[in-house]
């Protein structure tokens, strides 16, 4: 049978379709890119991918390429294909394998260059079973490289910590160890230096063999007992050009122990302080008034109660032979006759006046009028001037009487606010009692209760001592520091002027009462202050067993009352001096240190300065009158027990101290 034409184009499409269906089920089982190339599975440098759109940033200088392939190369052809160049030209390369030669690492023979960028050329390359690899261009960028320091001594002390470092010589060596090799043509000045404010001690440096060990030392001696601050620059340039960190630490040096005044007797240098303090409140006087003024700066402005300490330092100053006895009853005369005329509320002055007009200076935005606690202070003084003058001189009997109308026209009682069982600091005609502050202890107020129960005119209750000053044995304490017991107040004792102020016309030798005995009050009190120091749990420099001492004074930053629960790294020589009477041994260690080795520092035209802190190597230029008044009348109290004898034999402040159940 014979088929149409029209059968065979039939049967000739359909051999075409099947054909065509067997081609593409075949083509379906092998990659398209795999008829004849080779293809590029990863390149990499450290953990870092390349790609050809960009250049990767942050690559490691210290590693190598490894390039990975889906089939084992051609090692010929890889090697002549591969290549990386920067700038400076092709990097010479060593080639490895791996996975059975799926995967070629290319390893610089030095390392890369730093912060330079790299190009990676693949030419076309084969596999071994000739399949190509078309070729490509990748590029990286390497890191800015690194060194660092690994060690670096002062004197054999480690810098790289957190404590701080004191205690170094006047001649300090500085050792210096670093990771890699420093340039040895590099002058190290401009990298590295040692400063204290301001001045830069000039250095000789000695580059070990290896140029990897820096030693430095100083071309002159250092000053001693301040803060240099050590710094490495971060621009200090390696060999190799790798970039440092930077580094800086402070470290201090030791207390030159060469006496900067002559060696005289104990009680040579104790008249001396006490002669150079009493310039304070003779020399500094405010002419007008006779009153001593707040601070070296005050102008005009005087204080009420360092001014009732000066009246004490007049008596030693009389004793003494600093003045003639007819100066210090003139100057008794000039500063009763101002108080007489001066600003008085309820018979009370206010903490500041002005020296010429007697009219009150606010001492803080509601405090412009009575301030019974500065009273108290001067009230103190002013007993003690009483019962020492001669009621047989027409003149000084005159000042007797002033003395005792002031005293007999303070109305202490007023100040219980209408009859409260606790004494108010403050009032003023304007703010009345908006201040609101009772005086509660344990502080520096005992003698204000003392006097309050003394006045003949307006004495307070034994109840208002007990409920208010005591409260009801709130003072008691009891606990232990350093296995001193601490009788009253607060844990540690707190600033050290509590055991001065009250005390330096109360006689605490044999004082006791309900709550306490005063002399271990305040001896341990004393002691303790003295042990935190020694312990100095805050690490400040300067601290020791004859340099102690915290209270109130000023400091770097103002003015705070500083104690071991505020320890600003401040310490006070009023503080240890003024507490010489309960712990001699100790104190007078002190004083010593404070004038024959920091003397150059610390003593200025009336006295000791107010403060210091070794640790910011700040010293102070300022005097305040409650912190020179302490130290002539506690150092005198030490010696011959002159102001307690005195004011103890005021047959009021007897009386006073009998109703409040003191026994003395």
């Amino acid at each position: 049978m014979i088929k149409s034409p029209k059968y065979f184009l039939y049967a000739l499409l359909t051999f075409l379709t099947a054909a065509s269906l067997y081609s593409c089920q075949e083509n379906t089982e092998q990659e398209p890119d795999e008829q004849g190339l080779l293809q590029l599975r990863s390149i990499r440098i450290g953990a870092l991918d390349l790609t050809e759109a960009e250049i990767t940033e942050d690559a490691p200088f210290d590693k190598g390429l490894v390039i990975e392939f889906n089939d084992p190369l051609d090692r010929k052809s890889a090697e002549e294909s591969i290549s990386i160049s920067a700038d400076e030209g092709n990097v010479v390369l060593n080639f490895s394998y791996l996975n059975d030669d799926n995967s070629i690492s290319a390893l610089p023979e030095d390392n890369f260059q730093t912060n330079t960028v790299y190009t990676v050329s693949i030419d076309p390359l084969l596999s071994v079973n000739n399949k190509e690899f078309p070729g490509g261009t990748y590029q990286f960028k390497t890191q800015q490289g690194e060194f660092k320091l690994i060690s670096a001594e002062v004197d054999g002390i480690s810098l790289q910590n957190t404590n701080r470092t004191d205690n170094i010589s006047l001649n300090p060596e500085i050792i210096l160890a670093f990771d890699q090799t420093l340039n040895p043509n590099t002058d190290f000045d401009d990298y590295i230096l040692l400063i204290n404010k301001g001045a830069r001690l000039p250095l000789n440096f000695n580059l070990s063999e290896d140029k990897k060990t820096l030693q430095i030392q100083s071309q002159e001696e250092a000053r001693d007992l301040v803060r240099y601050n050590f710094s490495i620059s971060n621009n200090l340039p390696s060999e190799n050009e790798f970039q440092f960190s930077g580094f800086e630490k402070a470290f201090y040096t030791q207390l030159d122990s060469t006496y900067k005044f002559d060696e005289i007797s104990d009680e040579a240098l104790l008249t001396k302080i006490q002669e150079q303090t009493f310039k304070y409140f003779w020399n500094f006087a405010h002419p007008n008034s006779g009153l001593a003024r707040e601070r070296n700066t005050s102008g005009d402005l005087v204080t009420i109660g360092g001014s009732g300490f000066g009246v004490m330092a007049i008596i030693v100053g009389i004793e003494r032979g600093f003045i003639t006895r007819q100066e210090g009853i003139d100057r008794f005369e000039k500063i009763v006759n101002f108080l007489t005329e001066a600003d008085r509320f309820h018979g009370v002055w206010p903490h500041w006046m002005n020296g010429n007009t007697g009219s009150t200076i606010a001492f803080s935005e509601l405090d412009d009028g009575a301030d019974l606690v500065e009273t108290a202070f001067m009230i103190q003084g002013l007993l003690a001037a009483r019962q020492y003058l001669n009621e047989s001189n027409s003149q000084e009997l005159a000042i007797i009487n002033q003395i005792t109308t002031l005293w007999e026209e303070v109305e202490w009682d007023w100040f219980t606010k209408g009859g409260e069982d606790v004494l108010y600091w403050h009032w003023s005609p304007e703010n009345e009692w908006a201040m609101n502050l009772p005086i509660r202890g344990w502080n520096e107020s005992l003698i204000i209760y003392v006097l309050a129960a003394s006045s003949p005119t307006h004495p307070i209750e034994k109840s208002v001592y007990d409920a208010g000053w005591a409260r009801n044995g709130g003072i008691i304490n009891g606990s232990s520091s350093y296995d001193i017991v601490m009788p009253l107040g607060e844990n540690r004792g707190g600033p050290l002027f509590f055991a001065h102020y009250s005390f330096l016309g109360l006689d605490p030798r044999n004082l006791q009462d309900q709550y306490a005995n005063y002399w271990e009050q305040n001896q341990a009190h004393s002691l303790i202050n003295q042990a935190y120091c020694i312990d100095n749990p805050n690490n400040f420099v300067g601290y020791g067993e004859a340099s102690w001492g915290l209270t109130a004074s000023d400091n770097q930053e103002g003015y705070s009352a500083h104690s071991p629960g505020n320890d600003l790294g401040v310490i006070t020589p009023t503080a240890a001096i003024s507490s010489i009477p309960y712990t001699p041994e100790e104190s007078m260690k002190a004083i010593k240190h404070f004038y024959y080795l920091l003397g150059d520092r610390l003593w200025g035209d009336y006295g000791f300065y107010d403060a210091f802190n070794v640790t910011l190597d700040w010293y102070a230029d300022s005097y305040l009158a409650i912190d020179q008044g302490p130290i002539i009348t506690m150092i005198e109290n030490h010696r011959t027990a002159l102001i307690w004898d005195i004011f103890m034999q005021d047959p009021e402040v007897q009386n006073g101290l009998m109703d409040l159940g003191f026994t003395y």
